[in-house]
C-alpha cells in the first residue's frame, strides 16, 4: 500500500511540473532593461529586441503581428512544391515600429529560429514589396513541422536578386526572435 502512495505522490509531483511548464503563461520574464509594454495576451511567437542605447524588448502575438500592415504574395519557393501564398507583416513595417529603416547604419539584425538557427539579414533587404514575415501560408497559420509558425520570406518570383544563395540562407522558418544591435566597430 505505502509503495503505491508514494507512486501515486511522485506521479502527481511530475504532472504538476509538467503542467507548470507546458501549461503556464508563455511569455518571458521582463528585465530592467525592457520599456513597460503590457504583457501580450496569447503564446508569443515573436521577441523583437533593441539592443544599445534606448534598448527594449517587445514581445509578439499572432494577434499583435495580424494588427499590424500586412502584405501577401505569391511565389515559388526551393523548400516547397508549386507556387504558394504567403500573407504577413513586411520587414520594413516591422522594423519601423521601433524607429528603424533602411538603411541604418551601424546596426544589425539577427534573426533566430527556434533551433537557435541564427543568420544576419542586411537592413537593406528591408524595402517595399521586400520579404515578409509570414504567419499564413495558403490561407492557414503554419505549425512548427510546416515551417511556421514564423517564415521570413522573399518575393522570390518578383526579383531575381531574391533567388541567390545569400537569399534563400536569410529566408529563416521557425523564427522566433529578431535582435537589433549596434554594429561593432
Amino acid at each position: 500500500m505505502r509503495e503505491k502512495k508514494v507512486l501515486s505522490l511522485a506521479l502527481g509531483a511530475g504532472l504538476a511540473v509538467f503542467a507548470a511548464l507546458f501549461g503556464a503563461d508563455t511569455t518571458r520574464a521582463d528585465t530592467a532593461s525592457q520599456s513597460a509594454a503590457p504583457a501580450p495576451q496569447g503564446e508569443v511567437l515573436l521577441t523583437v529586441t533593441l539592443e544599445g542605447e534606448g534598448a527594449r524588448e517587445q514581445q509578439m502575438t499572432l494577434a499583435q503581428l495580424q494588427a499590424l500592415a500586412a502584405d501577401s504574395f505569391e511565389t515559388t519557393t526551393i523548400w516547397t512544391t508549386g507556387p504558394q501564398s504567403f500573407t504577413g507583416v513586411p520587414l520594413a513595417e516591422l522594423l519601423a515600429q521601433f524607429d528603424i529603416a533602411a538603411p541604418t547604419p551601424g546596426i544589425t539584425l539577427e534573426a533566430r529560429a527556434v533551433n537557435d538557427y541564427m543568420v544576419e539579414i542586411p537592413l537593406t533587404d528591408a524595402v517595399e514589396d521586400g520579404p515578409i514575415i509570414a504567419y499564413l501560408r495558403n490561407g492557414k497559420t503554419m505549425s512548427l513541422r510546416g515551417k511556421g509558425p514564423l517564415w521570413l520570406v522573399y518575393p522570390y518570383d518578383s526579383n531575381p536578386a531574391y533567388r541567390t544563395e545569400a537569399v534563400y540562407s536569410r529566408s529563416i522558418w521557425q523564427l522566433d526572435s529578431l535582435s537589433l544591435r549596434p554594429t561593432a566597430e
